[in-house]
């Protein structure tokens, strides 16, 4: 069983939950992706890691992370791989205090390639939110990294932010729950 599988096995097991909710959208839906349920466990922080960590590899990047709370540990994730990245993380908004930073972490340099990470994409608001942060400090993306994509209509927003850099999930919604209902 290759990497991403054993991503799929492990959300299937622990992340996805059955029952209406209300999505960071503002959107309704008949079943959640916990990601962290599945990816804070050893098992899926290691195999998140070694997928995240190769797609920072293979796309350049000197740095990872994203919008906080749901890039954190997608990000971290990476450096335990073993990835030679520095780790930031993005609040919603500047800190009023200390240094007055929004990206938090090692400061990045001109030259850092950004990939950016989110745990879920919807319809890819966080994301999109992470790399206007970083962009508008002048960064350069290198790429975006979702574990679980949703299928809502989130990677053509991002893949529209971003141009030519590329956009993976790492699963998608019908890899995790092939059997829902679809609209």
């Amino acid at each position: 069983m290759d990497a991403r599988d054993r991503l799929i096995t492990e959300l299937r097991a622990h992340a996805l939950v059955i029952g209406e909710v209300v999505l960071s959208s503002g959107a309704t839906a008949q079943y959640y992706v916990d990601t962290k349920r599945a990816t804070l466990r050893p098992a899926g922080f290691k195999v998140m890691g070694e997928l995240v960590a190769g797609y920072a590899d293979a796309w350049g990047a000197t740095a990872v992370g994203g919008l906080t709370m749901g890039a954190d540990p997608v990000a971290c994730s990476a450096l335990a791989a073993g990835a030679d990245v520095k780790v930031f993380l993005i609040r919603k908004e500047t800190k009023a205090h200390g240094l007055q930073r929004r990206v938090e972490g090692p400061f990045l340099d001109d030259g850092d390639r950004c990939l950016v990470v989110e745990d879920v994409v919807t319809s890819g608001g966080s994301t999109l939110q992470a790399i206007e942060a970083l962009t508008a400090e002048g960064r350069q993306i290198a790429g975006v990294v979702s574990v679980l994509d949703r299928l809502a209509g989130g990677a053509d927003a991002i893949r529209a932010a971003i141009g030519d850099a590329p956009y993976v999930a790492l699963a998608t919604i019908d890899d995790i729950y092939p059997d829902r209902d679809r609209p």
